[in-house]
């Protein structure tokens, strides 16, 4: 080996995502507002730029032309994830507030899926997910809908 070898270096997802938090910043967007200009939804678009997707092609070249990117970032956009995270509850308020949602109904909407469909479960690949915001008397609400392919169980 030479002394004077360079390892090329190359692009990771954690990479692409910081740059895409910094032109978002720069450019003063919301997730909707970057979900319209590359036509996704922001539930995706926002999935994807985290890390946790990968985008088809005409949208990452979309994404990485609306915030300048350079062209290496196209392929990581469309690399398939890896999608390991963190599994202790977290302290951010507001995704702790998901975790308990889960931890106090979760059994419910499980036994009332099953009652509906049979033994399986609400599919996360074949999903899509909308977040709104409602007005209420008692202060606005926020509405999220969550909607996933049943899988039935195999017996075998």
């Amino acid at each position: 080996m030479k002394d004077n070898f360079e390892v090329p270096t190359m692009m990771t997802k954690e990479d692409v995502t910081m740059m895409i938090l910094a032109a978002k910043k720069r450019a003063g967007m919301t997730w909707e507002g970057i979900a319209e200009k590359i036509d996704m939804s922001p539930v995706w678009t926002h999935s994807v730029c985290m890390g946790m997707n990968s985008m088809p092609h005409a949208e990452a070249i979309k994404l990485v032309e609306l915030f300048d990117l350079p062209a290496e970032a196209v392929g990581v956009l469309e690399e398939y994830p890896t999608k390991i995270w963190d599994q202790k509850v977290p302290t951010d308020p507001c995704i702790y507030r998901l975790y308990e949602i889960v931890g106090v109904y979760g059994p419910t909407m499980k036994a009332l899926i099953q009652e509906k469909f049979g033994d399986g479960i609400m599919s996360a690949i074949d999903f899509d997910m909308h977040i709104s915001r409602v007005e209420h008397p008692k202060g606005d609400r926020v509405k999220v809908e969550m909607s996933g392919k049943f899988l039935a169980y195999s017996s075998w």
